[in-house]
């Protein structure tokens, strides 16, 4: 595990209120038959698992969903009651533990199923939901006569409940509705092959719940909306304002006046045209504030001011309009005075996604909450 910086200025500053108003907002808006379940995989974007799963419980989330199975056991250790879905694959021969732990698992082939029904023991039931592959490409069945038979499979044997089924759109993000109308269809026409339909019937991740919710099922995986950022990017407005969770702060650890023709960091890459003001920050790739972000700005005294020279493990320097002493702060992400820098404008001069943003920060930054730190 990597040491934590808790002895250095740089942290990031999770906002339990944002998250519980975004995750309010967007329960208000379900029909009463539907429930939100709460995505908080990888480490609940890099927020903090256990802490996001509080505040998203608080707000009236019902549920869970994670990744692996190990983030649900980590849920159950940390005394959640609420049902946990692991939506990728688990490895067959961990079904036994999640029955023991009451964790639902994702399932998308009859032999896995017909293989965990002789680990299970005679007086358990694991729950399963029955992944669809409509044109994601990922996991799921994908043909309606191996779903079907996978389906009869679970009715008849005592070792599993069938709790759910699922499909997930691969551009429900887009304003082009062409390919997600065709995984639409695609999953009406397996829904056919059922008899009796489980508890949860579930599409929607946070873009096809936002701009698609008729599609919404009785249940949505409510995921990167929690932490307020825009699962589009800046293609689509969301029909609310989503409030940012996470800012990442930090401060000035050393300040000077560069000399016209010296030389910053690593390549010699940035030379100074004149004199100029230079501050080094406490962050660095190590902390997930990645390399090729020189170039982008943080927020001083709420003025821009450029990353100059690369981006160091460790450390980066940035021009500043006056020479600001050691302990000032710096917003590499949120806001100071009348600007603001947010994990989409990160992303977008990166060539990424927001998601990649936040789920990149290490365990080295120190998350805080109410200015108490916590690891998870």
């Amino acid at each position: 595990m990597m040491v934590v910086g808790l002895h250095r200025s740089s942290r990031l500053v999770i906002d339990a209120e944002a998250i519980r108003y975004n995750v309010r907002t967007e329960i208000e808006r379900l029909d009463q038959q539907s429930e939100l379940f709460a995505v908080i995989k990888a480490n609940g974007y890099g927020h903090g698992i256990t802490k996001v799963a509080q505040f998203t419980k608080e707000a009236g989330a019902t549920g869970f969903c994670v990744a692996i199975l190990d983030e649900a056991l980590e849920l159950r250790e940390a005394g959640f009651e609420e049902p946990i879905l692991v939506l990728g694959i688990t490895e067959v021969k961990w079904a036994k533990l999640a029955a023991d732990h009451d964790i639902s698992l994702t399932v998308g082939d009859l032999e896995w199923l017909k293989t965990a029904s002789q680990l299970i023991g005679d007086k358990q039931q694991l729950k399963v939901h029955l992944a669809l592959d409509t044109g994601m490409g990922r996991i799921g069945f994908q043909s309606e006569e191996a779903f079907q038979e996978a389906a009869s499979y679970l009715e008849n044997t005592a070792k599993f409940n069938f709790e759910g089924v699922f499909t997930h759109f691969a551009t429900a993000d887009e304003k082009d509705k062409k390919y997600f109308d065709l995984q639409v269809n695609r999953f009406h026409s397996f829904m056919k092959r059922l008899v009796k339909r489980p508890k949860y019937v579930h599409v929607s991740n946070t873009a096809t719940s936002l701009w698609h919710a008729a599609c919404n099922g009785n249940m949505i995986r409510f995921g990167v909306g929690i932490y307020g950022m825009n699962p589009s990017g800046r293609a689509l407005n969301p029909p609310y304002d989503l409030k940012p969770a996470m800012s990442l702060e930090s401060e000035i650890s050393f300040s000077k006046l560069l000399k016209k023709g010296r030389s910053v960091s690593y390549g010699a890459t940035y030379t100074a045209s004149e004199d100029q003001y230079i501050g080094t920050i406490p962050i660095g790739y190590a902390d997930g504030y990645e390399r090729r972000l020189q170039g982008f700005h943080v927020l001083i005294d709420g003025q821009f001011c450029e990353i100059v020279g690369r981006v160091c493990m460790d450390q980066l320097m940035v021009r500043m309009p006056k020479l600001y002493p050691v302990g000032t702060k710096v917003i590499l992400a949120g806001r100071s005075g009348n600007q603001a820098i947010s994990m989409t404008d990160i992303a977008e001069y990166a060539g990424t996604i927001n998601y990649e943003i936040t789920c990149g920060f290490t365990e080295r930054l120190p998350r805080t909450y109410n200015h108490e730190y916590i690891e998870k």
